[in-house]
């Protein structure tokens, strides 16, 4: 294993650094804003920071600081914001697979670390070269470090930011995650997959209360694309055997051509 200070290492956490500062610049508002939230719902700075830095998933905090009342709805919160993160299981089973060159405490913290940012890159990264520490811990580090100070920032600052979403900054995320989606497309059947999950989640969003519809899209997604992955293995396992077959089929002719020569002579 390779220190930690080596040239190679340090390249790829700045390249880390580099690939998720686009991203950093769209987490920033949505930091605040939570932030501001919380401390409308009676967080102090502190709750706010140590609640990001424990939780760190931007998605579930909102719809937590969004049903948080006197009393607290706990067991409602808990179960919402399950729903909301159930994406994160597949997530990581993906991610598992990636990380190999990580050791055992390193694959703990890259885990806790995971986002849909962080995990889109990692997977981004390993259809070129494989997944190693120091590249994917320049993306995750950033994003945990800048989240967590953009909400105890939000959270000092109270209201008098006003709501960011008026600039449209609540879409910010979204985009970014749009714009990283982008570096997976391979054709129709990444236009399939992606199609699919998004009809199916904007249509369970207007049929089915809750989150559900998180879930659902999430579910379409991932069983559009194993049904696309089986058929293309099974094009490619197919493949050869119909090279096979044009070779015999032309080293026959071979044969008779051969044997008509013979016959001539």
């Amino acid at each position: 294993m390779q220190p930690l200070n080596t040239p190679s290492r340090r390249a790829d956490f700045r390249r880390g650094v580099f690939d998720i500062l686009p991203v950093l610049a769209a987490a920033v508002p949505i930091g605040l804003l939570w932030g501001t939230l919380a401390a409308g719902k009676g967080f102090t700075p502190f709750e706010a920071w140590l609640t990001s830095a424990t939780v760190f998933a931007g998605a579930a905090q909102f719809v937590a600081v969004d049903m948080w009342r006197d009393p607290v709805p706990l067991l409602l919160i808990v179960l919402t914001t399950f729903i909301v993160n159930v994406r994160h299981l597949l997530m990581g089973a993906s991610l598992q697979r990636h990380l190999g060159k990580f050791s055992r405490p390193g694959g703990l913290v890259a885990m806790f670390l995971m986002t849909d940012e962080s995990w889109a890159f990692a997977e981004r990264k390993v259809l070129a070269e494989p997944l190693r520490p120091a590249y994917y811990f320049g993306v995750a580090l950033p994003m945990w470090l800048v989240w967590t100070t953009a909400s105890l920032a939000g959270a000092i600052a109270g209201r008098s930011l006003g709501d960011p979403a008026v600039y449209g900054f609540d879409f910010a995320f979204s985009a970014m995650f749009i714009a990283i989606l982008a570096g997976f497309w391979k054709g129709p059947r990444t236009g399939a997959v992606l199609a699919t999950s998004a009809v199916s989640a904007a249509l369970a969003k207007v049929t089915i209360p809750g989150a559900w519809y998180i879930v659902i899209g999430g579910m379409a997604g991932v069983i559009v694309a194993a049904m696309l992955h089986s058929e293309e293995e099974n094009e490619l396992a197919e493949e050869p055997e119909e090279g096979a077959a044009a070779g015999d089929e032309a080293a026959e002719k071979r044969r008779e051509k051969a044997g008509s020569n013979v016959g001539r002579a």
